[in-house]
């Protein structure tokens, strides 16, 4: 075997690799064709992986407002985000600069927004009844259920000697939505459901009790009433709704969150019918 100062300057710089040895080493391979860009490229690419593999790990454990105490958590939170900030310290909204118009309710205006108000709860528990998917079946019987107390209600105005008023545009349009939505796109009509009667539960009562002061001299009606405790109710409800988000995919969770704000526009068209 040469020794390293025998080997011929061809053999130095051929692309093949020789062995050399010496008495104090053991064999080893030399080659003139490494680069060491090539070690450099290499160690990039793999951080480039690397950083990218990391990105889509947080992404996946990316945690929603409200996520770790379930799905009405996160529709909860999204909802009172759409509250403005005198409205609720959670709210994130700026208040009109233009003042709202003088509560003034009246019992001709209050009709009618009973009157809508029943076709929209009418809506949804036939929809929950006939359940054209699964998922609906789980609402029926909750104790929520808003249509028979507004018949009570609106009968005891008849009574009263009141006219009672056809459903007009803003309770004949979200009824037709929500009963389109329930057809083919369960998570949305699923947002819809939760809104009404959670915000009737809440400030629904408030707005009640207001009305109630300023023209019917304080009586409570039916639509405020619920039999049962309304506390255990409502936690009932919440529990079911969990349940049917957890076989939902985070892009179903998000298009169900998206469309709040709809259900907050139609409620509230319906809501105004009281000063008109």
């Amino acid at each position: 075997m040469a020794s390293i100062h025998s080997i011929s300057q061809s053999q130095l710089f051929s692309k093949k690799p020789h062995f050399i040895s010496t008495s104090k080493t053991s064999i080893f391979p030399i080659t003139t064709s490494f680069n060491p860009l090539n070690r450099v490229e290499l160690k990039s690419k793999k951080m480039v992986v690397a950083a990218a593999e990391t990105a889509a790990a947080e992404k996946s454990k990316k945690k929603y407002p409200g996520e770790g105490k379930g799905f009405v958590e996160e529709m909860r939170f999204v909802a009172m985000k759409l509250h403005t900030k005198d409205q609720s310290k959670e709210g994130e909204k700026e208040a009109q600069d233009k003042p709202l118009p003088k509560w003034e309710p009246t019992i001709d205006g209050y009709l009618k927004f009973l009157v809508d108000s029943k076709l929209v709860y009418d809506t949804l528990e036939k929809i929950v009844e006939n359940a054209d998917f699964p998922e609906y079946a789980e609402f029926r019987n909750t104790g929520l259920e808003r249509a028979k107390s507004l018949e009570k209600d609106l009968a005891y105005f008849k009574e009263q000697g009141y006219s009672i008023p056809e459903p007009s545009s803003p309770g004949l349009s979200y009824s037709s939505y929500i009963e389109e939505l329930s057809k083919k796109d369960p998570q949305a009509f699923i947002c819809h459901f939760y809104n009404i009667y959670f915000a009737h539960s809440a400030g629904g009562r408030m707005i009640g009790k207001k009305v109630a002061e300023t023209v019917l001299n304080g009586k409570e009606l039916e639509f405020y009433k619920w039999e049962g405790d309304l506390k255990e109710l409502l936690q009932n409800v919440k529990e079911k709704l969990n349940e049917v988000a957890e076989n939902w995919t985070r892009e179903e969770k998000n298009h169900c969150l998206e469309e709040t704000e709809k259900s907050f526009k139609c409620s509230g068209e319906i809501l105004r019918l009281i000063l008109s």
